[in-house]
This record gives structure tokens, sequence and C-alpha cells, in this order.
């Protein structure tokens, strides 16, 4: 019988969004060294050194990935191009950390090249390369009196979140490659049956086929969201905190707890994500107090005031309901302390008969709603993350802005009771 295949549209795809992502990004970093040559407080090489290297890896990519990709199938050539491009990437660091923009890429390029767990054992070299360009490169290492604690700090956070992903996949494509031949199997029995109905068994394994890969796509739409809400603005956080503890010594020792506590809490809340478990915020608390303990340590994290109100008659909610409320409330507290330069916070939960509705409210910056945002490594998921959560559970998303107006949000669900009354 035919072996069942998956269509080659989405794989071409990817093909197409993996070249298109090294190449921006790549001229994208060298774009931003030109226009920022001579600033000061920024170590960069002159361009005489950096185009020459940033052109390098650009015909290194193209030569061994887009011009012969028949050698994927080839370990030696596939090895021989990873230590190229890895050390083609530390050269760029060195004359840029800017082009970190771009070297992060270089898990994008294991999963291409690297056979199976050989993936795992090379996020090192690319988490350290990442590490170096975020703490400003080589001169903030080597210059500053904390700047291998920095660096060993950033490292540790870049290879929790990169093998977790990469875990994460591993074990997905591990499971896919076993439902796909337990499919197989299943078709081949089929046919031995009947053959006039081998064609209805074909077409109905690859219905089969189709449902696991959108249910594996679901899940990693789950987990990309628990890794943006929770481990990215863990890592935002931390490093915020490492870099306050450097620019003011008087308070290193307050600055290095906090960074250590959301350590822990990020780590927590990794593996609570992998395991698909609740937050641990709802383990034991109502919503309601679940998002005072957030507000309060989001509060004491940042210096601004936030207030909690609560309306209504507060009652226990389908776990999926309250996680998505729970989520919004961080990511749109995550999205102030990056984006808004606040002085007060103000979140309102509200039950009403048939839904309840989360409003966030800040006197920040604000912004103009209408204009596009894009995607970036710095940003510019998370309004669209909010969406998406809010989606999954029937519900719904409102933004109110204004440049210099201020932010407000709102967030409505299905008051989805325990039980299944409203």
């Amino acid at each position: 019988m035919r072996k069942l295949e998956a269509p080659e549209g989405p794989v071409e795809n990817r093909e197409l969004w993996r070249t298109l992502l090294s190449y921006g990004t790549l001229f994208g970093s060298l774009l931003l060294t030109v226009v920022t040559q001579g600033v000061d407080g920024l170590p960069q090489r002159g361009l005489g050194t950096i185009v020459p290297v940033a052109l390098l890896t650009a015909a290194w990519i193209a030569w061994w990935v887009d011009l012969h990709p028949a050698w994927r199938k080839r370990g030696g050539l596939m090895l021989i191009f990873l230590i190229g491009l890895l050390a083609l990437n530390f050269l760029l660091v060195m004359c840029s950390p800017l082009f970190g923009v771009f070297t992060w890429t270089g898990y994008i390029f294991l999963g291409y090249a690297a056979p199976g767990r050989w993936q795992i054992a090379g996020v090192l070299p690319v988490a350290a390369i990442n590490a170096m360009s975020q703490i400003g490169g080589w001169d903030t290492f080597a210059n500053e009196d904390d700047g291998y604690v920095i660096y060993l700090a950033v490292l540790l956070c870049n290879l929790l979140i990169a093998g977790i992903m990469t875990w994460v996949t591993l074990r997905d494509e591990r499971e896919a490659d076993t439902r796909v031949r337990r499919i197989d199997q299943l078709a081949e029995a089929n046919a031995k049956l009947a053959a006039a109905l081998q064609e209805n068994a074909g077409l109905h394994a690859q219905l089969l086929l189709q449902a696991h890969e959108a249910g594996v796509h679901n899940e990693r739409q789950r987990m990309a969201g628990e890794i943006h809400d929770v481990l990215a603005q863990g890592l935002t956080g931390i490093v915020t905190q490492l870099e306050a503890a450097e620019a003011h010594p008087g308070e290193r020792e307050r600055h290095l707890t906090a960074a250590k506590r959301l350590a822990r809490e990020s780590l927590a809340e990794a593996r609570r994500s992998v395991q698909a478990l609740r937050p641990q915020h709802l383990d034991a608390a109502r919503l309601p107090e679940a998002l005072d303990e957030v507000l309060r340590g989001w509060s004491e994290l940042h210096g601004v005031r936030a207030d909690l109100t609560t309306t209504g008659a507060a009652r226990p909610l389908l776990p999926e309901i309250e996680t998505t409320l729970l989520r919004t409330a961080q990511e749109a507290l995550a999205n102030v302390a990056k984006h808004a330069a606040a002085g007060r916070v103000g979140l309102t939960l509200s039950y009403m008969e048939d839904v309840v509705t989360l409003d966030v409210r800040d006197d920040g910056a604000g912004f103009d709603p209408e204009a596009p945002r894009e995607v970036t490594a710095e940003g510019g998921y998370g309004l669209r993350a909010m969406r998406e959560r809010l989606t999954r559970v029937a519900g719904t998303l409102e933004v109110e802005s204004e440049p210099g107006g201020g932010t407000a949000i709102s967030a409505c669900v299905p008051a989805l009771a325990l039980g299944g009354t409203a």
C-alpha cells in the first residue's frame, strides 16, 4: 500500500520562512550597525570589518542551505556547516552586539542540520553566543567588574528557555513519528481485508494524519504561548534586575535577590507548562486572590502603584477560563513594564451573569492601536498572543489607547462555572 505523507505545502512554507528570517535578520542587524556607527557606549568594530563578515555569513548560508539542499541528509557536511556558522556568528557578535538580532536564528539552523538529540548539544554554543550579544558584547564581559557574573546569569536563562523548547520539539516529533507509524500499520491492515476498500482506507488514514498534525500544531501553539507568557516575561525581569544591579551598586544585593526569585519562579512555571498544569498562582487560590498576588509582586518589582478591584459575586470558573484571564493579566502587566512608563495601573475583575471581564488600565505613554506592530525578537507578540489565547475560550480582547493618553485593554470571556452552570 502507498505510504501516507504529509502535504508538501507547509514544508515549502517553512523553508521560505527560514530563508526570509535568516537573511532578513542578518541584513537588518547590518543596517543597525551602519546607522549606529559612532554612537557613544556601543562597542563595535568599523564597517571595514563588519561588512565583509556579514557578507561572508550570508554567502555561507546560501552555499550550504539554499544552493545545496540535498546536503541536509549528509551528517558530515552539516557538521561543517554548523561549525562554520557558529564561528561566523561569534565573529559577528565580536564586531557588534547588535548582531544578536540575527544570531538567535542559530537555533533554527540547529533544527535544520542537527539530527535528534544532537540539537540539545548544539544549544550550548548558540546560547553562549546569544548571551554575549545580550550583555553588550565582549567589552562588557571583559571590562565590567561583574561582567562574567552577568554573562553567566544571562547564559543560564538562555539555556533554560532554549533547552525546554528543544526538548518539547523533539518530544513532539517522536510522538508524531510513533503515531504516523501506527496510522500506516492500520492502513496496511485495512488494505489486506479488502482491496476494494483500499482507497477509502487511505483517505481515512489521511484524515487521521491531518487531525494529528492539527493536534500537534495546537500543542505547539499552547507551548509557544506559555513560553512567551512565563519564560520570556521572567527572562525580561531577570535581565532588568541584573542591569539595575550593575547600574546601582548600592542596591546590588536587592536586585540580585529579585533576579534569583524570578529565575526560580520562571523555572517552576516552565515545568508546570510542560506538564500542562494550571499556573501555580491558581493552585491554592481563587482567581481574585491569584490576580492580587500577581499584581502585588509586579508592583514591588517595578515600583509602580497597582490596584485590583473586583465587582460582582466571585465564583469558581472552568480552569481554562481562569488560566486565560490570569495569563492575560500577566501579559498586560508585562507590556506596561516594557512600554508604558506608567505611574499607576488598575485592574478590574467583573463577574456578570453571562460573562466575566478583566480590564487593565495604565496612565503611561500609550500608542496608536491602528499602527501596525511588527513582531520582532524584541517584542510585538503580546497583544496577538492575548487575542489568540482568548479566542481559544471564545473570548474577545479590546484595546483603547492613544499616544500620551495611557492604555486600556478589556478581556471578555464566557462565565463558564465549574459544574456547567453560569
